[in-house]
This record gives C-alpha cells, structure tokens and sequence, in this order.
C-alpha cells in the first residue's frame, strides 16, 4: 500500500477507478538511462560536483526501490501478455540540434545522445526485442515521439508508470496520457526524483484527477 494521505476533494470525486485488462496494458519506463538513472552516470557526478545532498536519496531510492519493483513489474506484465514500453531522452546526434533549447545545453553536458554510454538503458533493465523503444527530447514523451500512435496501434488503454524523474518527465508523461483517455496509474514504488518532498507532492496531486497512485504490490494484483 501507498503511504500517501487521500487528498479528498471536490475533484477527487470524479477520478473514478477504471478496471484493468492486463493484454491491453503497458508498463511505460521512463529515462532508467546511465545518463539519469544510475549513480555513477552524468547527472549523478554533476550532481556531486555540486556538492548536492538530494544526491543520496536519489539515488539510494532508484538502486534500492526503483530498480527491484520495475523489473517486478516487467516480469509480471511479461506474464501478463501486456506490453513493456521504454521512453529515452537525448538527441539523436553529437550537436544535439534535434533538441529543444531548454534540453540542447544539459545533453551536451552529459553526452547524452544515440550511440553514447549515458544514452543506453541501464543493464539492470535491459529491454528485449519485443518491447519497444521510444526517444524523447522533451520532458514529456507525447510532446516529441509516435507514443500516442504506438499505444493506439498496440490497443493499450491503461498504461503504468515508472521511472525518473517523477515530478518531471515521468509526471509530464502521465498528465499527457490521462489528457488523451488512457487509465494512467504512477507506481509510486518505482519511480524517484531529487528530493522526497517533490516525489510525495507530486504523488498526492496526480492522484486528484489525472490518475491513480499505487504500490508496486497494488499493481502486481491488478495484473495477475
């Protein structure tokens, strides 16, 4: 079970429970690169150089939580005859010209394109031939991939969330979905940002409206 208090509302009233079909579902992984995803990659050196405390829980909650509770959830929805769906951010090239301005400067500074280590996914979550691979170059992934068109093409209406960083491109990802009809769920398990506080907040907001929030656990039932 989540730890979050129910943020009962005027709104909440209408995020009504929508029943899940396991063959018409996708666990959306989003950013678990060496870039953003790991602690020995980019942003966690530049975070250190920095001399930024959120460095720590970052990270211990991304290799202690984040990673177990994903490949749980990769193996199940396997099981499940669901689909795995990996989201990516970085340019295409070296000069990062495919990059939005407010992207373009942080992929350069950590190499972060096709074809570079800190683009790759991180080994612990390698992604076989039948899942499929997606890259972004903004903050959400329906701004600038075919996700909406992928989705659509693989009948998928409920879509589960995990990955980094979650009030940024993971909560972006998901606000875009909800706005396009999917049953979005965040698994607040399996995701992670900079600072425990945004993690909680953004949690506690989704779950008015957009979507639900949900334990790795919660989610293993819902898909068994």
């Amino acid at each position: 079970m989540t730890n979050l208090p129910e943020t009962a509302d005027y709104v909440q009233a209408y995020n009504k429970d929508r029943p899940t079909d396991p063959k018409r579902s996708a666990l959306i992984i989003v950013d678990m690169q060496y870039a953003t995803g790991h602690r020995d990659g980019p942003l966690a050196k530049r975070m250190k150089e920095q001399g930024l405390t959120t460095t720590d829980w970052r990270f211990a909650r991304i290799h202690g939580s984040v990673i177990p509770n994903t490949r749980r959830l990769i193996d199940a929805m396997r099981a499940a005859g669901g689909q795995i769906v990996y989201v990516t951010v970085g340019a295409g090239q070296k000069n990062c010209c495919d990059a939005p301005p407010h992207m373009r400067e942080m992929f350069r500074d950590m190499d972060n394109y096709e074809g570079t280590t800190a683009h790759e996914i991180i080994e612990e979550l390698k992604p076989q031939k039948v899942d499929h691979i997606v890259r972004k170059t903004s903050i959400g992934a329906f701004a600038s991939t075919g996700i909406d068109h992928l989705l659509r093409m693989l009948d998928c209406e409920s879509l589960f969330m995990t990955g980094v960083s979650t009030n940024m491109c993971v909560e972006t990802t998901a606000r875009e979905a909800a706005d396009r009809g999917y049953a979005v769920t965040m698994v607040e398990d399996a995701c992670a940002t900079t600072h425990e506080d945004l993690h909680h907040n953004t949690m506690r907001n989704f779950q008015r409206l957009f979507g639900k929030v949900r334990s790795t656990d919660e989610v293993l039932e819902r898909l068994t």
